[in-house]
């Protein structure tokens, strides 16, 4: 077993939090193991003026540490399991998936606000979260905003918005609830896929036994029935996409959200056997987009 293991993430607080819990759980499992991490700027990080989708997707965030992963930089990279394509290279696979912080989306009020105005503007470069929003805030208008948590709560003070919603997970990480104003249920704004789930990437073939403190099952089942629904359905990548998976025992809930076109989406809800998530995951997309081509639900 190594002595050191270098673990690669972004640069941002964030990314940086989230790559120390990996090392805490992997130094607290492992003493005689010396965790580093490494950190680097992607081009997810420094493309801030437009949609991920139309600057080139989420490999934007990965790209970068996948390379230092192939070229033995780093031993591991820790990413947010919402940030890695459907399409992972099979010579780095996700080897372990940590326990789910809580999924929810936050919604952030502008400075001295404690809540959005009508015909506020809101801001989000989340198409999955705009279409949700709208039922949420229908007078409301919706501007791209991108960054770091510090970046957007910056640019909420000062570039003109009434909120922005975040994710909770990263605020919990940060230790930054407090700016919290609402927090969406699951079901008034249906989630990334992942979010709320740390992935670790490694090398095919290496042993990686010294995550097993840090590998949770049950984020695992969950993140196989979202990820599988999102891929049956082209992976998000031009058309927004959400599910969100609950693991309880052998039963596994996942409800999915089906992307219609314009403004219009629809949402189901499907149980199945935990075990068997990749498989309940593929059945609801098959199901919803059975309806849609069939017309039987509008």
């Amino acid at each position: 077993m190594q002595s050191i293991i270098r673990i690669g993430s972004r640069e941002s607080r964030l990314a940086v939090k989230q790559a120390e819990i990996v090392k805490q759980a992997v130094e607290r499992n492992c003493p005689d193991i010396k965790a580093e991490i490494v950190t680097m700027k992607t081009e997810g990080d420094k493309i801030l003026d437009r949609r991920l989708e139309l600057a080139g997707g989420k490999g934007l965030f990965v790209k970068e540490l996948e390379k230092a992963l192939l070229d033995g930089r780093i031993d591991i990279c820790v990413h947010s399991l919402k940030d890695v394509p459907m399409e992972v290279p099979e010579d780095l696979p996700v080897v372990a998936f940590g326990e789910r912080e809580d999924p929810r989306d936050v919604l952030i009020y502008k400075p001295g606000r404690t809540s959005i105005p009508e015909g506020g503007v809101i801001g989000t470069s989340s198409r999955r979260r705009e279409l949700q929003l709208k039922r949420l805030y229908p007078s409301c208008t919706f501007r791209s905003i991108r960054g770091n948590v510090q970046t957007r709560l910056r640019k909420l003070s000062e570039e003109g918005f009434d909120g922005t919603v975040l994710a909770a997970a990263g605020l919990k990480r940060l230790h930054m609830e407090e700016v919290a104003g609402r927090v969406f249920s699951v079901d008034e704004i249906i989630p990334a896929v992942g979010q709320g789930i740390l992935a670790v990437q490694g090398r095919k073939g290496r042993d990686y036994s010294w995550l097993t403190s840090f590998a949770c099952g049950k984020s695992r089942a969950e993140a196989e029935a979202e990820r599988e629904f999102a891929a049956a359905l082209g992976g998000g990548c031009t058309s927004p996409v959400a599910a969100h998976a609950q693991a309880q025992g052998a039963e596994l809930k996942l409800t999915g959200l089906y992307y219609c076109g314009g403004d219009i989406y629809r949402t189901r809800t499907r149980t199945g056997e935990t075990d068997r998530a990749r498989q309940l995951g593929a059945a609801l997309a098959e199901e919803m987009r059975r309806e849609e081509e069939d017309g039987s639900v509008r």
